[in-house]
C-alpha cells in the first residue's frame, strides 16, 4: 500500500480507502462488515470513512465496534455531518448547534475520544459559512477533531470558506469529497484547480461509478443477483447506459492487456491525479477490497492515458 499527504497538511492516508455507504449498519450484516475493515487494515489500508446519516448511526457504530481491535492513533478516522438525523427543524444543515450536537453523537457511536477528519457532508444555504466554520474550530480546539473537511462544495464555496478562515484566523478546511471516475469528471475543471491552490485535497467517492467500473454488468445481459443495481438503488442507473457499457468493454480490454482488472485500471487512473489523496472504495465482502488495494501503486504510462481517453471521449 502506498500513502499520500491530504492536502497541504502532514497526514498520510492510504491511497485506497474504505467507506460504509450502502454498505454497513443494515445493508451488510455486521460480522461480514467488520472482518472487511479488519482484513482491510491487514492489507494497509489505515483511513475509514463513515457518516452520522449512514443508516442513522448504524454505519457509525459498526464501524466503532470493528476499529476497537487496531491501535487507535494507526488509523485515520473520519465522519460526516449534514444531513437530517430527526425530525425537527435543527435536527440538520451546518448551524452550530447541529454540529456540536452531532458531534458529539458520532464520537459516542463510534466509542473514540476524536475523529481525525470531520466533514461538512454538503453546503448548506441557510447557514453563514463563519458559523460553520467556527464550530469546526472550536471542535479542533476541544481536541474532538483533528481536521476539518467539506464534500461536494463548489469551488466558487471552498475559496470562500478558505478566505473566511484565514480572515477570521479559524482552522481552515483540508480535504474534499467529491465524487470523481471515469464516468463523473466534474471535478477537473475548476475543484483540482481551486484545491491545489489552497492546500485542499481530494479524497473521492464512487470510484468505480458504483461498480459499473468493475466490470460486473454485460450490456444485454440481465443484472446479477446480489449486486447494487438489483437492491433498487437508482444512483446506478444513470451509468447503466449501452454508450457506458460500451465503454466498459473497451477498457476491460486495455485492463487485459496491462495483466490488471478494470477496477484496478478504473482507481490506477483516479489516482493519476496527485491532488488525489484517496480513492474511497466500498466493499461488503474480505475479497473485495484484496482486489481493490492491489490498484495502489500502479503507474499509468502516457500512452495507456491517451487510449483511455480515447475511449472515454
Amino acid at each position: 500500500m502506498q500513502y499520500r499527504r491530504l492536502g497541504n497538511t502532514g497526514l498520510k492516508v492510504s491511497e485506497i480507502s474504505l467507506g460504509s455507504w450502502l454498505t454497513y449498519g443494515g445493508y451488510v450484516d455486521s460480522d461480514p462488515a467488520i472482518r472487511t475493515i479488519h482484513r482491510a487494515y491487514d492489507l494497509g489500508i489505515n483511513f475509514f470513512d463513515t457518516a452520522n446519516v449512514y443508516m442513522r448511526g448504524e454505519a457509525e457504530k459498526v464501524v466503532g465496534e470493528a476499529i476497537k481491535a487496531f491501535q487507535r492513533d494507526s488509523i485515520v478516522l473520519a465522519t460526516k455531518v449534514f444531513w437530517p438525523m430527526g425530525d425537527g427543524p435543527n435536527d440538520r444543515g451546518l448551524s452550530r448547534k447541529h454540529i456540536i450536537e452531532q458531534a458529539n453523537a458520532s464520537l459516542k457511536r463510534l466509542d473514540v475520544d476524536y475523529v481525525d477528519i470531520y466533514y461538512a457532508h454538503r453546503f448548506d444555504p441557510e447557514t453563514p459559512i463563519e458559523e460553520t466554520l467556527r464550530a469546526f474550530d472550536d471542535l479542533v480546539r476541544q481536541g474532538k477533531v483533528l481536521y476539518v473537511g467539506v464534500s461536494e462544495w463548489t469551488a466558487a464555496q471552498i475559496a470562500e470558506a478558505v478566505h473566511i478562515a484565514d480572515k477570521k484566523l479559524l482552522d481552515r478546511i483540508v480535504v474534499n469529497q467529491p465524487q470523481y471516475n471515469m464516468f463523473h469528471r466534474v471535478i477537473e475543471k475548476e475543484i483540482i484547480p481551486i484545491s491545489e491552490k489552497h492546500g485542499v485535497g481530494q479524497v473521492v467517492w464512487s470510484p468505480l461509478a458504483q461498480g459499473v467500473l468493475a466490470g460486473k454488468y454485460k450490456k444485454g445481459e440481465n443484472i446479477p443477483e446480489g449486486s447494487r443495481a438489483s437492491t433498487g438503488n437508482t444512483t446506478i442507473q444513470r451509468f447503466l447506459t449501452d454508450e457506458y457499457l460500451d465503454q466498459v468493454d473497451q477498457l476491460t480490454k486495455v485492463a487485459n492487456e496491462l495483466g490488471i482488472t478494470i477496477s484496478q485500471l478504473a482507481i490506477a487512473w483516479i489516482l493519476r491525479q496527485p491532488n488525489v489523496a484517496s480513492a474511497l472504495v466500498g466493499a461488503s465482502r474480505p475479497e473485495q477490497i484484496e482486489e481493490n488495494v492491489k490498484a495502489s501503486g500502479i503507474v499509468l504510462e502516457e500512452d495507456v492515458l491517451n487510449k483511455i481517453e480515447e475511449i472515454l471521449e
